[in-house]
């Protein structure tokens, strides 16, 4: 049997899962973490982007949509307290769009009195949320 830690993601409306993992590979800060079991503790802003958890005797990931928060390393255990969550498979396709075209449309209009870094994270967090619904079809064809 693989190793595995244990893995806990919630967001300020529900806990999305609780559950062993083999791996988990979150968006970091910095760029992309993949944790393994008995990784170094860790404390860690994450960005918006995609959640994948490699679970025990599943070939597919997990996938879970994260607009960011914040991710603490232990030796056993792993959580993700994100600001907004949502599972792949509830990932809305159009919303998204919606939302990409609007922060960009926001961004273009400066001069209307918009909030310019709030209208790039509402950009940010659509462009991950499309490719997080991208990633979950490239698993569903193989």
């Amino acid at each position: 049997m693989a190793m595995t830690v244990h893995v806990d993601v919630v967001s300020a409306e529900e806990s999305l899962f609780s559950g062993l993992a083999e791996v988990v590979i979150a968006p970091g800060q910095m760029g992309e973490l993949g944790i393994y079991p008995r990784h170094a503790p860790l404390l860690t802003r994450i960005r918006p982007g995609s959640v994948r958890l490699k679970l025990p005797d599943q070939e597919q990931e997990e996938l879970i949509f994260v607009s960011g928060g914040m991710l603490e390393v232990q030796p056993n255990v792993v959580t993700i307290l994100a600001d907004t969550a949502i599972r792949g498979a509830d990932l809305d396709e159009a919303r998204a769009l919606e939302a990409k075209k609007a922060a960009e449309e926001a961004i273009q209009n400066r001069a209307a009195g918009v909030d310019y870094a709030k209208a790039q994270a509402e950009l940010l967090a659509a462009v991950e949320q499309l490719r997080a619904i991208e990633k979950l079809r490239q698993q569903l064809r193989h």
